[in-house]
């Protein structure tokens, strides 16, 4: 007999709430950005600067991507789809990894060209002042992302949140640049051009391998599955289990185990063990968590 227990740790509508009120936010605040980028790039001529729009350019579309997948992951369990729709953060996810990895080529090859043929850039004062501007709308987005990560644990705010939190030096990196080649060192333009592409590949390949962890079914962290372990065996009667299995899609996680039971046990004695280990994990759970334990007599 299996026994299959759900518990949300929070209600479904605050989750959904927090999801779509950072998604908007972040693309309101990005699109923002991209609009005085490009006058900045328009104005300065500045390759480094066109590396910054390119990425808040990447921004916009990641958030504008999230602001749609994440609705979708959050379509409760239908027929079709008994576990829910949580991957779809992960194949989008796998498409911006290309998206990115394109673009950062692109801003190699600017980059190497402009250290072939530097060019001293014009309009210092306003790239600076946009770079400022941005730094402050950076700011805004990391701060409405860690309100909802508080109350959501989503894995797809945490990794956007990460991406503007580097956001922050790379800003910094143009206003740099941009300082540094108005006083002559005309190379500094394809120097932190080539140091922001390299900055979006890495980015490429932390978003890629996330992505495909989660569509590989990846085991939860070790300590997720010892607090599991201890959690399981901290019940008096049960005897041992085997066979755990993890795994997590979208905000859901879902584990799996062989609960080992004397087997002199009624059905509704067992029945009442089961449910009680599953809420011994669901209590050092976060997040929504799904449980499903096959009885083993022993």
């Amino acid at each position: 007999m299996q026994v299959r227990f759900v518990i949300l740790k929070m209600k479904e509508k605050d989750y959904a709430y927090w999801v779509k009120l950072s998604s908007s936010l972040t693309l309101v605040l990005a699109s923002t950005m991209v609009a005085a980028k490009f006058w900045a790039w328009m104005s300065t001529g500045s390759t480094t600067m066109l590396g910054s729009l390119t990425d808040s350019l990447l921004d916009i579309t990641a958030s504008a991507i999230n602001f749609w997948v994440l609705r979708i992951a959050l379509v409760p369990a239908d027929d079709d789809h008994r576990f829910g729709h949580g991957k779809a953060e992960s194949l989008v996810g796998l498409g911006q990894a290309a998206f990115i990895a394109g673009s950062a080529c692109l801003l190699a090859f600017y980059g190497v060209e402009r250290l072939f043929n530097p060019v001293k850039s014009e309009a210092v004062f306003t790239g600076v002042v946009v770079s400022i501007y941005a730094l402050v709308c950076t700011l805004l987005i990391i701060v409405i992302q860690h309100w909802a990560l508080k109350q959501t644990k989503s894995v797809a705010i945490k990794a956007d949140s990460v991406h503007y939190k580097g956001d922050l030096l790379l800003n910094l990196s143009v206003i740099v640049a941009l300082v540094l080649a108005n006083i002559g060192w005309v190379y500094s333009d394809g120097v932190f051009t080539l140091l922001i592409a390299g900055y979006l590949f890495y980015n490429a390949y932390d978003v890629a391998k996330e992505s495909t962890d989660y569509l590989m079914d990846k085991e939860l962290a070790d300590d997720i599955k010892l607090q599991i372990e201890q959690a399981v065996l901290s019940h008096s009667e049960v005897l041992g289990f085997h066979e755990l299995r993890t795994r997590q899609s979208g905000p859901t996680k879902f584990i799996q185990l062989h609960l080992e039971l004397d087997s002199n046990l009624t059905l509704a004695n067992a029945h009442r063990i089961s449910v009680e280990v599953e809420e011994a994990i669901h209590s050092i759970m976060d997040g929504e968590v799904d449980v499903l334990i096959h009885k083993d007599p022993f």
